[in-house]
């Protein structure tokens, strides 16, 4: 069959008209594979006791060069192996052969490089696909051409370099895999890790930072007797494993001081969803959603946390008696497959009194003026529905899937607002079988309503990835700013989103210059790590050759200079006041002096 030939490209399959559903299915043997790997799945007698395994915190990538206003990073997509379950070795791949990968943390105002190379096998060991990825920073204005979309693939002789602007409001970010229909097994194996955008306004907040600001990447597995990863799609309805990981780590205890700490939690899960909340009765405090601070804290005493989306969460343990154990549980929300292991999470043991009181309050104005939040229906140009629904055993929006966007030429959106347009996207599962969190990528946007009520208390802050439940239509408003171009939008079951629940958008006009797939392709090895080609010259600021892009291809601030075409001049008064955030500058909040008159202790 012409699509398990490997040497066939993308544009030949094309022509060929084979892009379908049924034309890229993973081969058949992957059916029997999986009956024998179910059979040898491992006893829950011989998982890890929960709360045994201490806590660990993911590695800070360092810079491998700095210019005035740039960094650089390298990092090696490889195949590893881990001692996930104690006294069992397993293969995963992680970003530099981590699970999860190392964290990026960077700086509003300065641009990042980021060179991915895939040192991964040329075939997954036991689903037996020829292996490719697209990595995709989550949370990010990226241009098209390094937003990681999902047909612009590195395959296993190649590496990319992804600019990101880093020029939004501080926020708890992830870059994950997001090839086309292997995004779901590529991200069970590892390729997910967080990436934290810091600002001024946000540090200077007396919320808890530097150690006490953590990450927490949530995640479940299943794994065979032998500590090899096992994956079932379970008729690609979704992937729910029986250890539940933090960090990479089943079920593990973390040694707290008795003061506040702030947890980033990011659900990086396939398929499933939590409740999660502490057996000791107290708030999780969310200070902050998946596009940065809440306008106010918000306290809570369960938190339902779909895949991909991420919620900054403050815990006092400034009540507990040192030698007590605060215990995180999860009451799953419907539709997942749960296991008599998959009702805690982790536990906090209360160890010691506080080292260090500093940045230890919650005050009561975090981001008040929030652009996002400011949105109202009456700024709103028009108003779109997307209906994600499984039909004919495939999952679609609006009746069509990713396949049609291929099949297309890549030309097919599902809508096309204006630059700066602001409109509402009313997201609908009409079905009661599963929930779906829809991602939408680029932009932020501010919850209305789910069914015409009130969305959760919680996701009252700036987002990009919302629940959908079950019979529920949700609202949501947005700027479609910062870029122009064709960017994703799917749900972030990745199962669902393989198989193909995924369309696309253009944001105002077209152009080849952000061609997400042609405007800056994977190269080929040996890649130069990418300080040695600072100084390289390039045919124009801007342009794309042999070694990627170069420090004055980069940067550029694409809003500003980029030319609207076809964009009608506004009104001066209406230019006037259009948020900061909507121009390639760093947006702006209230300033820091005059927030910090203002706290009060939560």
């Amino acid at each position: 069959m012409a699509t398990e030939n490997p040497l066939l490209d993308r544009r030949e399959l094309f022509k060929l008209g084979v892009f379908s559903s049924a034309a890229l299915a993973l081969p058949v043997e992957r059916v029997a594979r999986m009956q024998v790997a179910l059979s040898n799945r491992i006893a829950q007698s011989a998982l890890p006791q929960p709360f045994t395994i201490p806590f660990k915190t993911p590695p800070v990538l360092a810079p491998d060069c700095r210019t005035q206003d740039i960094d650089y990073y390298t990092i090696h997509q490889r195949q590893a192996t881990a001692e996930i379950l104690p006294g069992k070795l397993t293969d995963i791949w992680g970003y530099n052969g981590l699970l999860p990968g190392p964290t990026i943390v960077a700086t509003q105002g300065r641009q990042t490089v980021v060179q991915q190379v895939n040192d991964l096998p040329a075939v997954h060991p036991t689903l037996r696909y020829n292996v490719r990825t697209s990595t995709h920073l989550h949370g990010s204005c990226s241009e098209p051409q390094y937003d990681g979309y999902a047909s612009d693939t590195t395959d296993g002789a190649s590496w990319k370099d992804y600019v990101y602007p880093d020029l939004q409001t501080a926020r708890t970010l992830w870059y994950h895999d997001h090839a086309v229909h292997t995004t779901a097994p590529n991200v069970f194996m590892g390729l997910a890790a967080m990436y934290i955008l810091h600002d001024a306004d946000e540090l200077a907040l007396p919320i808890p930072h530097g150690a006490y600001d953590v990450p927490f990447v949530l995640t479940d597995a299943m794994f065979e007797d032998n500590g090899a990863l096992l994956f079932d799609a379970n008729d690609d309805s979704g992937f729910h494993g029986d250890v539940l990981l933090v960090n990479g780590v089943p079920w593990p205890a973390m040694a707290v001081e008795r003061r506040r700490y702030r947890f980033r939690i990011l659900n990086a899960s396939v398929s499933r969803s939590y409740g999660l909340q502490l057996d000791s009765g107290e708030p999780l405090t969310v200070v902050a959603t998946d596009a940065g601070l809440v306008p106010h804290p918000i306290a809570t005493s369960r938190l339902k946390i779909g895949m991909g989306e991420r919620y900054e969460v403050v815990i006092d343990f400034s009540g507990h008696q040192i030698g007590q154990r605060v215990v995180m549980q999860n009451v799953s929300p419907k539709n997942n497959t749960d296991f008599a292991t998959t009702g805690v999470v982790m536990a906090f043991d209360v160890a010691a009194e506080a080292s260090d009181l500093s940045d230890n309050e919650v005050p009561v104005d975090l981001d008040p003026g929030c652009p996002t939040m400011a949105l109202a229906e009456a700024d709103a140009l028009r108003t779109r529905r997307l209906e994600f629904k499984r039909d004919g055993g495939q999952w679609t929006i609006n009746g069509t899937t990713w396949d049609d966007v291929v099949n297309s030429g890549y030309q097919k959106v599902l809508a096309n607002p204006g630059y700066d347009d602001v409109e509402i996207w009313e997201l609908s599962n009409p079905h009661g079988g599963w929930f779906h969190p829809v991602h939408i990528h680029l932009v932020d946007f501010r919850v209305l309503d789910r069914n015409g009520r009130a969305p959760f208390d919680y996701e009252q802050g700036p987002k990009d990835v919302v629940y959908v439940g079950e019979n529920e239509t949700v609202r949501v408003i947005a700027r479609f700013e910062h870029q122009q171009g064709r960017y994703m939008t799917h749900c972030h079951n990745l199962v669902h989103e393989d198989h193909a629940m995924m369309g696309q958008f253009l944001v105002g006009a077209d152009a080849p210059s952000y061609d997400p797939i042609d405007a800056a392709p994977a190269q080929h090895k040996p890649a130069r790590p990418v300080c040695d080609r600072l100084d390289e010259p390039t045919a124009a600021a801007g342009a794309t050759g042999p070694a990627g892009p170069t420090a004055s291809a980069i940067r550029r601030c694409t809003p500003k200079k980029r030319k609207i075409a076809g964009k009608p001049k506004r009104p001066v008064a209406k230019r006037k006041s259009k948020p900061a955030s909507a121009t390639c500058a760093p947006a702006k909040r209230k300033p820091v002096a005059r927030r910090r008159r203002r706290r009060r202790r939560h």
